[in-house]
C-alpha cells in the first residue's frame, strides 16, 4: 500500500472531537486527524513492516501518519541519519515517545543516541535521549547493569533542566533504571539523593518523585521477589 492510500484511510477514521482533544497534549489540530492509538496500532499491524512506506508517511507531517511510520518501519533499515532527521522534527512529547518506543529502541543505535541526544539543546530531542533510556531499561533484557549505571551520571548532569518535557523524561529514566533490579535500585536511589542536593527546583522535583517510588514498599517488594527468584534459579 502506498502513502496516498494509507492517508485516505486515516482521514476516514479521523474524529473532530478527538482532534480537538489532542490539543491538550500540544498536538495542534491542523497536524492531527484525531485517531486513537489502539486504532492506529491495529491498522499498522495490517500494513506490516515497510521501510519505504514509513519514509513516505513521515514526510507528510501528519501526526497519525507519523505514528504509523514509526510502527511499520523496519528497525534494521533505519540509519543514524534518519533518526537524526526524524528527531529534529519532533513537535510534541507524544510523537517523541512513540518513535522511541515503537522504533528507535529497536535499532542498533539506540544506546549511542540516548547519550548523544541527552545533551541536545532542543527540548524534544533531549527528551528523546531520556525516553530512550527509559524504554531500554524496560525492554532491553540483554543489557547488563553497567550499561545502565553509565546513564546515571548523565541523568544527574541534566536534572537541572527546568523544561517540563525534559524534566519529566529525566525523572522517568531514573525511575525505570531503578526498577530494573536491586543493584540498580540502590544506585538509582544514591543518584536521586545527589540530585536532591542540587540547587534547582527541577532537580528537587525529580529526586523527590523518584525516591518516593524507588524506596516505596511496592517496588522494594517486587525487586526482592525478583532477586530471590533469580538467586534460586542459579542454585
Amino acid at each position: 500500500m502506498r502513502a496516498e492510500e494509507v492517508l485516505k484511510i486515516l482521514r476516514s477514521l479521523g474524529s473532530k472531537k478527538a482532534r480537538e482533544g489532542r490539543e491538550k497534549f500540544g498536538i495542534t489540530s491542523n497536524h492531527s486527524l484525531g485517531i486513537s492509538t489502539p486504532i492506529l496500532k491495529s491498522f499498522a499491524r495490517k500494513l506490516g513492516r515497510d521501510h519505504r512506506l514509513a519514509a513516505e508517511l513521515w514526510a507528510c507531517g501528519i501526526f497519525e501518519a507519523r505514528v504509523i511510520a514509526a510502527l511499520v518501519d523496519e528497525p534494521d533499515k533505519v540509519s543514524q541519519s534518519q533518526m537524526d532527521r526524524w528527531v529534529a522534527a519532533f513537535n510534541s512529547w507524544a510523537i517523541c515517545d512513540g518513535c522511541c518506543c515503537y522504533l528507535f529502541r529497536r535499532t542498533p543505535f539506540a544506546w549511542n543516541k540516548a547519550v548523544e541526544w541527552s545533551k541536545h539543546p532542543k527540548e524534544y530531542v533531549k527528551r528523546a535521549g531520556f525516553s530512550l533510556m527509559a524504554y531500554l531499561a524496560v525492554h532491553d533484557k540483554e543489557a547488563d547493569d553497567l550499561q545502565f549505571q553509565k546513564m546515571l551520571p548523565i541523568i544527574e548532569r541534566e536534572a537541572k533542566d527546568e523544561r517540563l518535557y525534559v524534566r519529566k523524561a529525566v525523572n522517568w529514566a531514573l525511575r525505570q533504571i531503578g526498577k530494573r533490579n536491586q543493584r540498580l535500585n540502590r544506585l538509582a536511589i544514591q543518584s536521586a539523593k545527589r540530585i536532591r542536593a542540587q540547587d534547582s527546583s527541577s532537580a528537587r522535583w525529580i529526586a523527590s518523585d523518584a525516591l518516593r517510588e524507588l524506596e516505596g514498599a511496592p517496588v522494594q517488594q517486587r525487586l526482592e521477589n525478583k532477586g530471590a527468584k533469580s538467586r534460586s534459579m542459579k542454585k
